[in-house]
């Protein structure tokens, strides 16, 4: 959470491709606090270690989702953006095999898988330096047109690039209008308000959808419906597999269905999967065979919330903002998403143990409640240029000031 809120600052400075580079750096000091915490016999290296890789995350979790929907022409910008979730599945579903106690999950092991982090960061210092920095930041920001050309024919792969250089240039004059937008322009510019609350609430649906709790309870739902304790762990990586390949559903779903098809499609489905699993959680114990049934609402729900709440969020923030704003919306949006998620990790396990597996009806209330904002408020953005998105936010100010 701490780390997003500077998303603005480096996106702004530096460029997304230049922040993206520059936030190796807490990567390198985490990977050696924690991987040599137990040689140091230090468990405050290992603290420091989490909260520096904790910003880290933020930053990345700001600047590459905004990076991929700068480069994105508007037909892909979707899928592109949607690879960021994509990368991420494959990686936690990675670090939940090699954390199992036959590879690195052992007393002597574990420090070498803090260790392993460092990795990407090499391959990315390696590798990223060739890849040219957005060109809406190169043009809009440091207003070099030229470079900003070279980019764009670099990433097209064509020198024809000249109608995307004139959007570009359009929206660079809506920057003109607003040169630089502050915390305090977000709320009162009615043209900034309404795509900010957009992207604060999409960002809480993802993180109170009940992923968590879903993740929280799968192991033990899985014992109750017979599987051993290897088992139970051999099906949460099935979990993290049917993530993995979900996701890549949505990214190819996502230009053809649009944004909001998608999310609306996963809200509704997860809600009415938490109410079924409510259910059969509930009644488990008296009708033994429904333990078998809560599996497959568990994988349904991992299926629904893969198919779009997962991923669309993340990029969404991005393609509601022209330029000038989408820096400061990308850290705001994206800083609530984090604090959501401390806001569950703190609270679940007390409700949990007050409520036991109604706690899901909680999950069911709220998908509802995002489901019909997703409805009255969100806009499609399928194949629609920034410039067109910003319209429609206009629009809608100018209509809103009318009454």
């Amino acid at each position: 959470m701490i780390g997003s809120l500077g998303t603005a600052y480096l996106a702004a400075r530096f460029g997304p491709k230049g922040g993206l580079l520059l936030n190796n750096f807490f990567i390198f000091i985490a990977a050696a606090l924690m991987g040599f915490g137990k040689m140091a016999k230090s468990y405050e290296m290992i603290i420091v270690g989490r909260f520096i890789v904790g910003i880290n995350s933020g930053l990345n979790a700001g600047l590459c989702p905004m990076y991929l929907t700068e480069i994105s022409p508007v037909n892909l910008r979707g899928a592109i953006g949607t690879i960021y979730q994509l990368v991420i599945t494959i990686t936690i579903l990675l670090s939940q095999i090699l954390g199992m106690h036959q590879i690195l999950g052992t007393e002597e092991k574990w420090p070498i898988l803090f260790g392993l982090i460092i990795i990407p960061a090499v391959f990315m210092l390696a590798a990223f330096p060739f890849c040219p920095e957005s060109p809406k930041y190169v043009l809009i920001c440091k207003k070099d047109m030229a470079s900003a050309e070279k980019a764009l024919a670099w990433l097209r792969g064509t020198e024809d690039v000249q109608e995307e250089m004139d959007e570009m240039l359009n929206e660079a004059q809506e920057r003109v209008a607003v040169p630089k937008v502050t915390l305090k322009e977000m709320w009162t510019n009615a043209m900034l308000r309404q795509p900010l609350i957009i992207s604060v609430v999409v960002m809480l649906s993802q993180q109170f959808s009940g992923i968590n709790a879903i993740v929280f309870f799968s192991t033990s739902i899985f014992m109750t419906a017979g599987f051993s304790n290897e088992a139970a762990i051999y099906a949460t990586l099935g979990m993290g597999t049917v993530n993995v390949l979900m996701t890549v559903v949505s990214m190819l779903l996502v230009e053809k269905a649009g944004r909001k098809t998608l999310l609306l499609i996963g809200l509704i489905g997860m809600m009415v999967v938490t109410t079924l699993l409510t259910i059969s959680m509930a009644l488990t114990r008296k009708v033994p065979w429904l333990s078998y049934f809560s599996v497959i609402c568990i994988y349904s729900f991992i299926i629904l919330f893969a198919s779009g709440v997962g991923s669309i969020p993340w990029f969404l923030v991005t393609e509601l903002f022209g330029q000038g704003a989408r820096p400061v919306a990308t850290s705001l949006a994206v800083a609530v998403n984090w604090m959501a998620n401390f806001i569950v990790s703190l609270s679940f396990l007390p409700i949990v143990e007050s409520i036991k597996e109604y706690t899901f009806l909680i999950f069911t209330v709220i998908l509802g409640m995002c489901a019909a904002f997703t409805f009255i408020k969100v806009p499609e953005t399928k194949g629609r240029t920034i410039e067109e998105i910003t319209v429609e936010f206009r629009k809608r100010a100018m209509k809103a000031d009318s009454r």
